[in-house]
């Protein structure tokens, strides 16, 4: 038998051609089965990730940052060329100054950011601890070193105290401004980040009066020191023009040389021109001093921001989501693969060769069905007999194989619970209705399930069968007019299954045969009895039976390759307790 179809619970299911090497394509099929089976992996994850950006979202808290943008004015001269790299050039110099700790100390002075607790009572970041831990740096202060210079904790403290408060509220300052030039143009923004939207506006607005008056103080400075220059070099030119003049004046009173007169004259009036333009030259450094001129102009003051620039509600929760959906499939194709509970019924078919598998979906019927009323009341109708999805197609391979020659067939589960039992009595019914005489007989000594349903108050069984065959007779119980059922009996130490193996008992499979069109044996589970290893062999063949979702496939093939090696036939396999999903 190398039939390569799995029958489900609607239709026949054509096994793929194994690809080489022995791995399967991935078909879309597979990724749909997949997302089917491991969705609730996926939405569980994305939502916990979802949860998390929610929870930071409500909880942090918000940052406004407002802008002020200045323009500057280079005074450059050249090249064209020349003029493009010194404007690049000056620019650059002053986005640094712009963030030097003079501007950035005088704004915190002007607000009063070094009382203010956003700024001064920090607590160290996690990020900020970890850096700086592996770069070596303590936050506590060295009192060692410091008493051994002779500035301990108890000298200056509070200089000390007030110059670290500021330092910090420098630093923490900086951390929150931008300075940037816009484009490839002569304008910078100054941005800041605070709190509340107006303390964003003042600290952007005080960061670019402070730094005007940088550069205002800057160019003051430089004026001075070349006023300073200038008043040395005026001297020195008064003293020159002062001397010429004398010289000029004495060779004036007694001329022998005209060509000496014109030197000297002309060297006189060269000297004049020096020192009057060396004192205009005086006169605008002192202007300059006294009226300094900004290289920068103020353009646009910040404004008030309308919303919070961070948290970023919106990107946090993409984020978040594209994260967790990710993660979630991650996690979910690793449980996918590491899953070795049997999930689809190739599982079973690629790895043990089985010729069929068969798909059970759990009934959604709930009243009591015919087949467990007990005998003599009345069971033989079958109005309301409830049929599981997918048995119909297991039942016509079950008659398929009693065509040829396959008359005494036993049913076993994997592990107890999988529904052996209720499997071996719904062939039995099928097999009855369609004509056949049938006859279902419980061996399964562990949990005699079909026995207390059916014959509850039988005093006679197949215990008793296997050391009187005439009893058959008695023992049997007709259900139907084409169906009877041999309950278990009495179990004392040896169980039925072992008895029957040992063929010296009353109890004879070839007999039966000649009476009976179909035999359905309940076998008890294997992991529960040795049971199924002792009668396989003695049957024509077994069907094994497993638990969709719950029963490993390592197990399941442990048992058939056990049974095989002592024997027996496997017809194929029943995956039972399937999700109705499974049949669409």
């Amino acid at each position: 038998m190398t039939s390569s179809t799995i029958f489900s619970g609607v239709s026949p299911i054509p096994l793929a051609a194994a690809a080489p090497g022995g791995n399967s394509p991935l078909t879309l099929r597979d990724m749909l089965f997949f997302l089917r089976m491991r969705w609730l992996w996926v939405l569980a994850t994305t939502f916990a990730f979802l949860a998390m950006a929610g929870t930071y979202v409500l909880t942090a808290d918000p940052t406004f940052v407002a802008s002020t943008q200045l323009l500057i004015v280079p005074q450059v001269s050249g090249s064209e060329a020349q003029r493009a790299f010194a404007e690049d050039a000056f620019i650059e110099g002053q986005l640094e100054i712009a963030r030097s700790s003079d501007v950035v100390g005088g704004t915190v002075r002007a607000l009063g950011l070094d009382t203010d607790p956003d700024f001064v009572d920090q607590t160290p970041s996690l990020q900020d601890r970890a850096k700086n831990w592996l770069m070596g740096i303590s936050s506590e202060p060295d009192t060692e070193s410091q008493e051994a210079a002779g500035t301990g904790p108890r000298q200056a403290q509070p200089h000390a105290e007030d110059e670290r408060i500021q330092d910090r509220a420098i630093a923490t300052l900086l951390n929150m401004i931008g300075i940037r030039r816009v484009g490839s143009s002569t304008i910078i923004e100054i941005s800041a980040a605070a709190s509340t939207p107006q303390r964003a506006v003042d600290i952007a607005d005080m960061l670019a009066r402070q730094y005007i008056q940088k550069n205002i103080a800057m160019k003051a400075n430089a004026s001075r020191q070349y006023s300073e220059w200038l008043e040395r070099f005026v001297s020195e030119q008064q003293r020159g023009l002062a001397e010429a003049a004398s010289a000029l004046a004495s060779f004036t009173s007694n001329p022998r040389d005209q060509f000496k007169l014109a030197e000297l004259q002309s060297a006189t009036d060269a000297r004049r021109s020096l020192y009057e333009n060396t004192l205009n030259q005086l006169t605008e450094a002192r202007q300059r001093i006294t009226y300094p001129v900004s290289d920068a102009t103020i353009v646009s003051r910040a404004t008030l921001p309308l919303s919070k620039a961070r948290p970023r509600s919106t990107l946090i929760i993409a984020f978040a989501a594209a994260v967790g959906l990710g993660v979630g499939l991650a996690l979910a194709m690793i449980r996918h693969v590491g899953d070795r509970r049997i999930i689809r019924p190739h599982q079973i078919a690629e790895a043990s060769g089985l010729p069929f598998v068969t798909l059970l979906a759990t009934s959604r019927k709930t009243h009591l069905p015919a087949r467990f009323l007990p005998a003599g009341t009345g069971s033989s109708s079958t109005a309301a007999y409830p049929v599981i999805p997918g048995m119909a197609e297991l039942s016509a391979t079950v008659v398929g194989l009693r065509r040829k020659r396959r008359v005494v067939i036993g049913i076993v589960a994997v592990d107890p619970g999988s529904g052996a039992s209720t499997i071996a009595c719904e062939l039995a019914v099928l097999s009855s209705r369609s004509g056949a005489h049938t006859l279902l007989i419980d061996a399964a000594a562990q949990r005699s399930s079909l026995s207390k349903s059916i014959a509850p108050h039988s005093s006679t069984g197949l215990v008793d069968v296997l050391d009187n065959g005439e009893l058959i007779q008695t023992a049997a119980l007709p259900l139907t007019s084409t169906l009877k059922f041999l309950p278990l009996g009495k179990v004392e130490a040896v169980t039925p299954a072992i008895r029957l193996s040992s063929r010296r008992t009353q109890l004879s499979f070839a007999d039966l045969k000649k009476e009976f069109d179909a035999i359905f044996i309940d076998i008890s589970a294997f992991s529960a009895s040795p049971d199924a290893n002792a009668i396989a062999p003695e049957l024509d063949g077994v069907l094994v039976v497993t638990s969709h979702g719950r029963t490993s496939i390592d197990d399941t093939l442990r048992v058939i390759d056990t049974l095989r090696n002592v024997g027996a036939e496997i017809l194929g396999a029943v995956i039972n307790h399937a999700p109705e999903r499974m049949h669409s």
